[in-house]
Parts: structure tokens; C-alpha cells; sequence
């Protein structure tokens, strides 16, 4: 059963929708700098995924079939029928499910920072446990590491600080429910009824979706475009905003759509 998550709408009315969809715990914070170059011409959707931030929390565990029709659930009750959709780690996982299952909503898509699958389950499920049982502060730090390349909390204390804040407040059950749907989740050779242009997104450093992870979600949707950002772990469009920015904009045809 879908739950009606937490979101923000911003910029003008009669624009085209791009929806951004956070990673595992984090919300839509994360996606500051897309939203604020974006929002002047596109109207900008931000939504928490269920277990994070403002959205419910309810028992896990999820499957990303289960975040995905959350996602047409805002849909319906903002009467959006058409959207480009942006996501990242869990929230790529969200879209690469919405543009095989749902291919008539998106418009454009774009795949950052993830994979057909990410092993092991095991892994997804243990960490799961550990975060029930001894809350979010039991694997922040690692989850920093994975997260931003090792100069950039020197360069941007501020910025990771408020994004390791997110990750501390978020939900253990949430963030534990979304871990079993990553244990999961399996896309290998599913991609093929996508139909939107996709862009696919990969951190040269991202240990998670990892570059060759990044190339064989390209290698299942024809037409798509692969792009490998230096200097980026997992977290990429923090770490790399203005870059993502402006691959975004290549997709969406910034100066050629009305």
C-alpha cells in the first residue's frame, strides 16, 4: 500500500516537472543546488521517500516496487501525468523501476549513482539489523566515507555536516526497510520497455554504483547516455552539484524546451 510522502513544489506553474528522488538516508535536501539552478524554468519536485524525513515510516520490510508507487501515488494527487525523474542511489533504483513499470509517466530519466542490483543481500539485511537494534549513529561514519571523497569534507564542512545531520535523524526503521529493499532488488535485463531518453550518472570513486555499474545500466536502455564524474564518491550531486547541474540540463534541453 503506497503512503503519501512529504514533498515541495517550486518554480513557475506551467513549466515542465522534474521530480528528484533522495538516497538512502538522506532527503530531499540533497538535491539543494539542482533545485535552485532548475527552479526558474522547470517546476521542481522534492519529495522524502517513505521511512525519511517528513514522510511516514511505516514497518519494513519495503521493496522498491513499494517507493516507486508512492511516487505515482504523488503523481496522481498533484494531477502530474507526464514527469522527468531524477534519482539517485535507492531513489535511481525508483526510477530505473518507474521507467520499465510505469514508462507512460516519465518523460526523461535520469540514473545516478546505482546499479541492476547491488550486492550482497546479505549485507543489505545485516546492516538492516544493526541499524534496529543500535540506531543510525552505528554506521554514519562509514556511510560518510562511501559518501564524499576524502578532501571534500576539508573543502565543504558545511555542507557534509548538514547532510550527516539528515542521515542521523533519519528513521532506523525507515532507513532498516529501504535497506531490505535494496537486499532485494534486481533490474538485470528488465530495462528494456524504458522508453524515455535516459542519462546515467556514475562517481569515477562511488565504491556503491560504481562506474561499470553505471555502464551496464546504459548497456540495457537503448539510446542512453553514460557520464563518469571525477572527484565523486556516492553522493555525487552534492560533491559534484554544478556538474550534475549541467548534465541534467543537457537532458532536459534547457534552451530548446518551452
Amino acid at each position: 500500500m503506497s503512503v503519501e510522502v512529504e514533498y515541495t513544489l517550486e518554480g513557475p506553474g506551467d513549466a515542465p516537472v522534474v521530480v528528484f528522488s533522495n538516497s538512502l538516508g538522506t532527503t530531499g535536501v540533497m538535491w539543494d543546488a539542482q533545485a535552485e539552478a532548475l527552479s526558474e524554468r522547470f517546476r521542481v519536485l522534492r519529495y522524502d521517500a517513505r521511512g525519511h524525513g517528513g514522510s511516514p515510516a511505516p514497518p519494513g520490510p519495503y521493496t522498491i516496487g513499494d517507493l516507486a508507487g508512492d511516487v505515482l501515488e504523488l503523481l496522481d494527487r498533484l494531477e502530474l501525468e507526464r514527469v522527468a525523474f531524477c534519482g539517485l542511489s535507492i531513489g535511481g533504483m525508483t526510477g530505473m523501476w518507474l521507467g520499465a513499470h510505469a514508462p507512460e509517466r516519465i518523460d526523461r530519466l535520469a540514473i545516478c549513482c546505482t546499479g541492476l542490483q547491488l550486492p550482497t543481500a546479505e549485507m543489505w539485511t545485516e546492516r538492516a539489523g544493526l541499524v534496529r537494534r543500535e540506531g543510525m549513529a552505528s554506521v554514519v561514519d562509514a556511510t560518510i566515507e562511501r559518501w564524499f571523497t576524502p578532501g571534500f569534507p576539508e573543502r565543504s564542512p558545511e555542507v557534509v555536516a548538514r547532510i550527516r545531520e539528515v542521515f542521523l535523524t533519519t528513521d532506523p526503521e525507515g532507513y532498516a526497510g529501504c535497506c531490505e529493499a535494496l537486499a532485494e532488488f534486481d533490474m538485470r535485463g528488465r530495462l528494456g520497455g524504458v522508453r524515455a531518453p535516459t542519462l546515467v550518472i556514475a562517481g569515477e570513486d562511488d565504491p556503491v554504483g560504481t562506474p561499470e555499474r553505471a555502464a551496464a545500466i546504459g548497456d540495457e536502455i537503448d539510446g542512453s547516455r553514460v557520464v563518469v564524474l571525477p572527484e565523486a564518491r556516492h553522493l555525487a550531486a552534492v560533491e559534484q552539484a554544478d556538474a550534475v547541474t549541467h548534465e541534467l540540463e543537457q537532458l532536459l534541453g534547457v534552451g530548446t524546451r518551452t
